[in-house]
Parts: C-alpha cells; structure tokens; sequence
C-alpha cells in the first residue's frame, strides 16, 4: 500500500475550490471536497491508475481527471504525492523542481 503525501499546494488547491463552491453551495462543496479525497485515497491501493501528465512525459507524473480539475501527483519509491489540484481549462506552469 502506498503512502499519501499531501503537498502544502495541493492542500491549498483544493481549500481554495471549495471556498469558491461554497459561494453557491455548501453542500456542494463539501461534496466535492469528499469526491476528492476519496479519489486520492484510492491511488494507495492503485497508485498508477492514473496518466502520464501529457505536458511532461514523465511516467512518474501522473494525472486522475475529477470532473473540470486534474489531481496532479508523483510517484516516488512507494509514495504518492499529491502536487495540485489544477482546472483543466488552465495551462500547467512548468516544474522547477521535485
């Protein structure tokens, strides 16, 4: 089973969505917070269910698609890390570093 890193990005990716959301719906909101959750936790059982990251080609960085947002994370030995959560519609900025 893999281990689940939560970049401090990430985290302050999806706090920021979901105030967003919440200006219409708290519920929403919430639901949409637990949607991703749940779909991060599944990459400890299944940590390369997701895909390469198109903009990179690297097979360590990898991609779930979650309705209009990526979930973006890397594989590193037996860990995941989650790195944003990033709407589709907007241009991934290049990597500086691991």
């Amino acid at each position: 089973m893999a281990v689940l890193i939560w970049a401090p990005q990430a985290a302050d990716d999806l706090d920021a969505i979901c105030t967003f959301i919440t200006r219409d719906s708290e519920a929403y909101a919430r639901d949409f917070a637990a949607r991703v959750v749940g779909a991060v936790e599944m990459l400890q059982e299944f940590p390369a269910a997701g895909r390469t990251v198109p903009e990179f080609q690297d097979p360590s960085l990898r991609e779930l698609l979650h309705g209009h947002y990526r979930i973006i994370y890397e594989l590193i030995g037996d860990s995941v890390h989650i790195l944003a959560i990033h709407h589709g519609a907007r241009l991934l900025r290049e990597r500086s570093s691991r």
